[in-house]
């Protein structure tokens, strides 16, 4: 097993994607682990943009990224409170790991991005935990002794890192935000290298 964790992430305005970067900051700051970023192609009546952005970004995420990851984490915007149908279309296609266990026993958390303050962030979230538990992943969230959950003004929840873009997508993601997206990186990526030294 690499010692990996793989994000897969959906982004239609580039929200979830800039978030993913901070996710994969945080990983990439453990020592021994690496982030592999990888995206899910639009599915139905997608948009030019979602199309050009799948074409130009991380490759998309395949079956062997999900076996060879050390741990997984997801990152979707919110469609009334649940994920994107791009992220589920791609679950939906990981019957054959379900089935053998690959990723039985890896660390997983969630990631998402909505417009609006009470847009659906939590739910999402458990949304795509749900699947991984299927899967016999361990959920990470984010505790309350890390400061930027009880302080953040938009994004962030104990069910994972999360941002608040405005209703016309015109907010950055705040410097709390990106803490809280590092640090659920962080964890992630923590667990899985004690997880990995304990099977060797």
């Amino acid at each position: 097993m690499k010692r990996e964790i793989l994000i897969v992430y959906y982004s239609l305005h580039g929200k979830t994607e800039a978030l993913a970067r901070q996710v994969a900051r945080g990983v990439d700051s453990v020592d021994g682990m690496q982030a592999r970023v990888r995206t899910v192609a639009p599915v139905g009546t997608a948009t030019r943009a979602a199309t050009a952005a799948a074409e130009t970004g991380p490759p998309s995420a395949t079956g062997d990224d999900l076996r060879e990851c050390a741990g997984v984490v997801l990152g979707s915007p919110t469609r009334f409170g649940n994920m994107a149908a791009a992220l589920k279309y791609f679950l939906d296609g990981t019957a054959a790991e379900w089935a053998s266990g690959a990723l039985a026993g890896k660390p997983a958390a969630a990631f998402t991005s909505t417009s609006s303050m009470h847009g659906g962030q939590e739910l999402t979230l458990l949304s795509m935990l749900v699947p991984l538990m299927h899967h016999g992943m361990f959920l990470v969230g984010i505790p309350y002794t890390e400061p930027a959950l009880a302080r953040t003004t938009g994004g962030g929840t104990p069910y994972g890192a999360s941002h608040v873009s405005g209703l016309r997508n015109e907010l950055s993601i705040s410097a709390d935000e990106a803490q809280l997206a590092q640090h659920l990186g962080e964890r992630v990526a923590r667990l899985a290298r004690t997880l990995c030294d304990a099977a060797e």
